[in-house]
């Protein structure tokens, strides 16, 4: 269970006095989740999803909150940010910042077919556009700096061969990031964490809809093609095994191509960019697994599955772009 702070019907209640949203119908816990407590808020004007932030601080939002803002005011298909009466975007509730945002509607599709990937890969590359413009800087919390800082931590539970690659891949990236190709990737306003489960989809399987793009809450500025490698390294695979499914890497990045073409140095980054989106999340997930936070109380994710992935992204030639 996510729901790691208990709202009662008194204190949504007591919420929506700020606001202009109508009164309460219907109050209900999200059980998905990690870092956020989410409730389903249902009111006489419309339906809403209420999140409390358990871990980001009132001074680290306003980035996460205003993106979306700019992004659903440009017609891309996000959570919008709700106003208070008074203007604001993020207030409190139990002493923890918290915000309303429209619900989008749909659900998650844990098998995606390649017309799923190929909205997907349209909605990133139209997202990416849209916040070309977008004033505020804030750098991928999740990025280089953080690998370097955290490897050390975790090297220690890793056996030889895997350190090794570990050492080696965070290597390569230090000395990527130091390079002309590196400097002159696009980049701005990226999700950072954009897997299937962030991405709801009306309609059926064999004609999906957009319904929109969640959980901005790991995004940041980045190469936009790292946030295209993230997806891929998701979307486009076997579970089991990581492997690329051709059809739905194809359609997932030619969808993106035609929104917004690659540029050359693009194409020359792509093979360390897929490794680069496989080292984070190894990263993440082995920190979580063998160091988890006092109070997490759901159960880590397998870091076996970006180790796979990550061995498979060094060993095999990644499909070119178009």
């Amino acid at each position: 269970m996510a729901v790691f702070t208990p709202v009662s019907d008194d204190d949504a209640r007591e919420l929506l006095q700020r606001y202009t949203l109508g009164e309460l119908v219907s109050l209900r816990g999200i059980t998905a989740g990690i870092e956020n407590t989410n409730y389903f808020l249902n009111t006489t004007r419309g339906e809403y999803v209420l999140t409390i932030f358990e871990v980001l601080t009132a001074q680290q939002l306003p980035f996460y909150i205003e993106l979306m803002t700019h992004l659903a005011e440009r017609g891309v298909p996000v959570p919008h940010p709700q106003a208070m009466r008074d203007g604001a975007r993020l207030t409190t509730l139990h002493d923890k910042p918290c915000t309303i945002v429209t619900r989008l509607s749909g659900g998650y599709e844990p098998d995606p077919s390649p017309a799923h990937c190929a909205q997907i890969g349209q909605t990133l590359a139209r997202m990416h556009l849209a916040a070309q413009d977008f004033p505020i800087h804030q750098p991928n919390l999740r990025g280089l700096p953080w690998w370097q800082e955290t490897a050390p931590r975790v090297l220690p539970f890793l056996e030889g061969e895997q350190a090794q690659m570990l050492k080696t891949t965070l290597d390569e990236q230090v000395q990527f990031a130091e390079t002309d190709i590196y400097r002159a990737l696009p980049n701005g306003p990226a999700h950072c964490d954009l897997f299937r489960d962030n991405v709801l989809f009306d309609g059926t399987y064999e004609n999906p809809r957009m319904g929109g793009i969640i959980d901005f809450y790991f995004a940041g500025c980045d190469t936009w093609i790292f946030d295209v490698a993230v997806c891929a390294n998701d979307w486009c695979i076997e579970r089991e095994t990581g492997a690329f499914i051709e059809a739905r890497l194809n359609a997932f990045l030619q969808a993106y191509a035609s929104v917004r073409p690659f540029t050359q140095e693009e194409r020359e980054a792509w093979p360390r960019m897929l490794q680069a989106g496989a080292l984070r999340f190894w990263i993440s997930r082995l920190y979580d697994y063998f160091l988890p936070r006092p109070a997490q109380t759901l159960k880590p994710h397998d870091p076996r599955h970006f180790e796979r992935i990550l061995r498979l992204r060094r060993q095999v030639a990644a499909p070119a772009l178009p």
